[in-house]
């Protein structure tokens, strides 16, 4: 595991343990950016901060950064009363992706604060299958229909439980390609 990762891996787990995540804005850009801010201050140079860079990854080009101001204040619209809402405004911001690097570290994080918030569930991350997971990812801007219902499949109401969270940070560092013990 690179070191950066290693890092960001460490202040996800305190972003949990010392309560912080429960004083971040839940279904806002404002608490998207808090999240990032948080993993990734003292690591990168725009922790918290809108890219201003075109970004790809495998051939998708994400929102164009000229817009990305005017995105993030539709995506921040969009109601978020229903696992399906929910799903929808999560996969926008992906689409969006809004900084150069921990996306999608930051953004399972959000989307669990408004599970948790609205639902009272989270997803259950060390159930969900890393390749079928960035497959229905790849593919939720056209229909989110397969990310919907993977993610819904592995919901759990026990949101309190460390060592579901914990395990579900490890695992989402594993889907962007870091392993815990290297």
């Amino acid at each position: 595991m690179r070191n950066i990762d290693k890092l960001s891996l460490e202040k996800a787990y305190h972003l949990f343990e010392s309560g912080a995540i429960d004083t971040f804005e839940v279904g806002t850009f404002k608490g998207l950016q808090q999240i990032h801010q948080y993993l990734f201050a003292g690591l990168y140079d725009f922790a918290g901060e809108i890219r201003i860079k075109n970004i790809s990854k495998g051939g998708f080009r994400f929102a164009n950064s000229l817009y990305l101001k005017e995105i993030l204040v539709k995506i921040e619209q969009m109601p978020e009363n229903s696992f399906e809402e929910i799903i929808e405004k999560y996969v926008e911001m992906n689409i969006a992706h809004p900084f150069m690097e921990g996306n999608g570290r930051t953004m399972r994080i959000w989307l669990d604060l408004m599970l948790k918030s609205r639902l009272q569930k989270m997803v259950d991350w060390q159930k969900v299958d890393k390749n079928l997971y960035l497959q229905a990812m790849e593919r939720s801007f056209v229909n989110d229909l397969e990310i919907r219902v993977l993610l819904f499949e592995n919901l759990t109401d026990d949101i309190h439980n460390r060592e579901i969270i914990f395990k579900g940070i490890e695992q989402s560092y594993y889907y962007e390609g870091y392993k815990k013990d290297e």
